[in-house]
């Protein structure tokens, strides 16, 4: 049976469903999501790429980080916890590198959140030394280190709203073989999330609400005792994301290396995003006890912790002149100019003393 059977044979049960719901479903409905099923999601047999499939010296800029961190905390036994690793290319990335540091590495754990068996299997089979797997960082306590995440976020379900006389919410219905959206009064909590910001909506205007976010950022919170969060993913500040020139929103789909806007087509075959409020990650953290160390894009994140150095006499060693030149420009246009700018790095530390951490240094 389809993915879009099961949806359609719901809706017709229980009546329409929350766009949150239907994109729930979508991506992680057991063995049919675009996440838990069978399907390559990211490199060229994927839909799309991420940093560490640009790259390694992505990892090995976050790796010096980390390692920076450490020093910073005392030289701690260190747990690294990262969220939705995908392939496990960024995870082997940062240990690599982080192997040359003996003091730091022989006392070094890295624990992966992974709920789906399919994206574990694939991990499992290149990382060995020093990963440890878990279903929910509640599983973890005490975390001494830092709980990084990449792309994560983003793929949180949303609930998409529209402004009319009142704030509305979008449900899916189906009706004449086609998915259609309706519009039900929005509960409270979504309007509360708006006034908490100090957002207001004009008439008209259609964006997504990531209420799931606050829950993940309490859970991290609770589960540091001391160390850093670092968050890597597309999003804006509020006052950005819900500016006139997104009144459309920001939701987007992909498919084959191509982006679209049709949520309710390859349903459980093509993914659904929608940018992070990165100003929001910042008040719940503080609510839960995180302070703010800074916000600055990914260009400006790479480019203070050395990644033009690195890639001339580390990363590219080896390769003929023309094969170097061409890398190097092929590995900053992706990194520093194609997502340089839609990418953000938040970090936010728990415990530690005030340091200026070297990848915020050009924010």
């Amino acid at each position: 049976m389809q993915l879009a059977d099961i949806i359609i044979a719901e809706i017709r049960q229980k009546g329409p469903v929350s766009f949150h719901d239907f994109m729930e479903a979508s991506l992680y409905y057991p063995g049919l999501g675009y996440y838990t099923g069978s399907g390559e999601q990211f490199g060229e047999q994927g839909d799309y790429y991420t940093s560490p499939y640009i790259s390694p010296a992505f990892g090995a800029m976050i790796a010096r980080q980390l390692e920076e961190m450490w020093r910073v905390m005392g030289k701690p036994p260190f747990t690294i916890v990262e969220f939705g690793a995908g392939s496990g290319m960024l995870c082997h990335d940062i240990l690599s590198y982080l192997s040359g540091n003996t003091s730091l590495y022989q006392h070094l754990q890295y624990c992966i959140i992974e709920k789906s068996p399919l994206m574990r299997e694939k991990q499992q089979k290149h990382l060995h030394d020093k990963v440890y797997w878990f279903d929910a960082i509640e599983e973890i306590h005490g975390v001494t280190g830092c709980i990084l995440s990449n792309e994560l976020i983003d793929n949180f379900s949303v609930h998409r709203v529209k402004m009319e006389d009142e704030l509305k919410e979008v449900y899916i219905d189906y009706q004449d073989k086609n998915f259609l959206e309706i519009l039900k009064p929005a509960p409270a909590v979504l309007q509360d999330y708006l006034d908490e910001q100090g957002i207001s909506l004009p008439f008209g205007y259609r964006t997504e609400i990531n209420l799931e976010a606050a829950d993940w950022i309490s859970s991290v919170a609770e589960a540091l005792e001391r160390g850093y969060v670092m968050t890597i993913d597309y999003g804006y500040a509020a006052q950005d994301l819900y500016s006139e020139k997104r009144r459309e929103g920001t939701l987007m789909c992909y498919n084959r290396h191509e982006i679209n806007d049709q949520p309710y087509i390859n349903i459980g075959h093509q993914d659904i995003t929608a940018h992070v409020n990165f100003t929001a990650l910042k008040e719940w953290g503080c609510q839960h006890g995180l302070q703010c160390c800074g916000l600055i894009n990914q260009a400006g994140f790479l480019l203070s912790l050395g990644l033009k150095e690195y890639l001339r006499t580390i990363a590219l060693v080896g390769m003929d002149l023309v094969s170097a030149v061409k890398k190097e420009a092929f590995i900053t246009r992706k990194l520093l100019l194609e997502m340089g700018e839609r990418f953000k790095v938040l970090i936010q530390q728990k415990g530690t003393p005030p340091y200026a951490l070297t990848g915020l240094k050009m924010k």
